[in-house]
Formats: C-alpha cells, sequence, structure tokens
C-alpha cells in the first residue's frame, strides 16, 4: 500500500492595495481616475483593484482591458463573493480600463504603465481624477511630465530644466556643458 503526500492548500496571497486615486465625485467629464498597478499581470493586480472600486461604487461585475497590453487572458476573477468577468479588447485604447458597476455604472480608469516613474505616475493618476480634466487617458500619459520635467512638475528639481530654445524654464544658473 503505498501513501500519497497530502498537498495542503495555501490561501491565496492578499491582493496589495492599489496605487489608484479616483475623482472626489461622479461628476466627471472624462475619466473617473488613475490607477498605476505594479506589473502587468491581470491575476496579481486586478483583485486589489476590485476590493477598492467596490468600496467606492459598490460591487464589479466586469473588467476590459486592452488584449495585447496585459500578460495573462484570465476571464474570470473571484474577489469576495463576488464574480468578475473579464473582457479582453483589441480595439481598447491600453491606457484605459472600463469597470462596470452591478448598477450599470461605467468607471473609466487612466491605466499608467508599470514602468513609469513615480512623479509622472502620480501627476498622471492626478490629472485623470481632476473634475476639471478634459484629456483623455492617452493625452495624459503623453503629456505626462518625464526626466527633470517630472522632478520639476512635483517641486523636487535640483537642476533647472535647459529648453531647446536656448534658455531656462526654470530660475537657476543654466546647466554645465
Amino acid at each position: 500500500m503505498s501513501v500519497t503526500p497530502r498537498r495542503l492548500a495555501t490561501p491565496a496571497p492578499a491582493p496589495s492595495a492599489p496605487r489608484l486615486v479616483l475623482a472626489p465625485d461622479r461628476d466627471r467629464t472624462v475619466l473617473d481616475g488613475g490607477w498605476w498597478p505594479r506589473s502587468w499581470d491581470p491575476a496579481a493586480e486586478l483583485p486589489g483593484l476590485v476590493l477598492a472600486l467596490s468600496e467606492r461604487h459598490g460591487r464589479i461585475r466586469h473588467l476590459m482591458l486592452n488584449l495585447r497590453t496585459w500578460e495573462g487572458r484570465i476571464r474570470r476573477l473571484t474577489v469576495g463573493p463576488d464574480e468578475v468577468r473579464i473582457g479582453w479588447f483589441d480595439t481598447l485604447d491600453p491606457a484605459l480600463l472600463i469597470a462596470t458597476t452591478g448598477r450599470d455604472i461605467q468607471v473609466d480608469l487612466l491605466v499608467v504603465p508599470p514602468a513609469t516613474p513615480r512623479a509622472a505616475a502620480e501627476w498622471a493618476m492626478a490629472t485623470a481624477a481632476d473634475p476639471t480634466n478634459l484629456r483623455h487617458a492617452p493625452d495624459i500619459l503623453a503629456s505626462a511630465p518625464v526626466g527633470p520635467r517630472a522632478a520639476a512638475a512635483t517641486g523636487s528639481a535640483a537642476d533647472a530644466v535647459w529648453d531647446n530654445e536656448g534658455g531656462s524654464t526654470t530660475d537657476g544658473p543654466p546647466p554645465r556643458q
């Protein structure tokens, strides 16, 4: 008689807190906020997002994501007592995630790529959550400050940024050559 060792079921790790900024209310013009996932793995990133959105908007029943951006293609995700359907679309902009609530409210979020520098990501999420924002998700990402400009936009620039027209865009000495 052979004995097969039993495998103990290990609980799934708790979802990490999402890097998420939501508009203060639903009176929006373009977006409901911005989200900055840590990776392109939907199984790792989406549970925490669904929990956070559920706290604000009630049960989330459906997510729509870009087909080519994410590393996996899960179709359903169980979060707490709810099952969330996930749709993958080639025509959906990679910078956008659409969540549908149990009351058929659509929540549109800017998706900031995981490798984005912190200052640029925080600026993009805050811009997306601003109720006066009129820009769409890809336009926000395209205009996000990068490099020294990102530091200047957040007030932590150590050096002046030198404009390609031959002058400094901030007060201070020109960069050394």
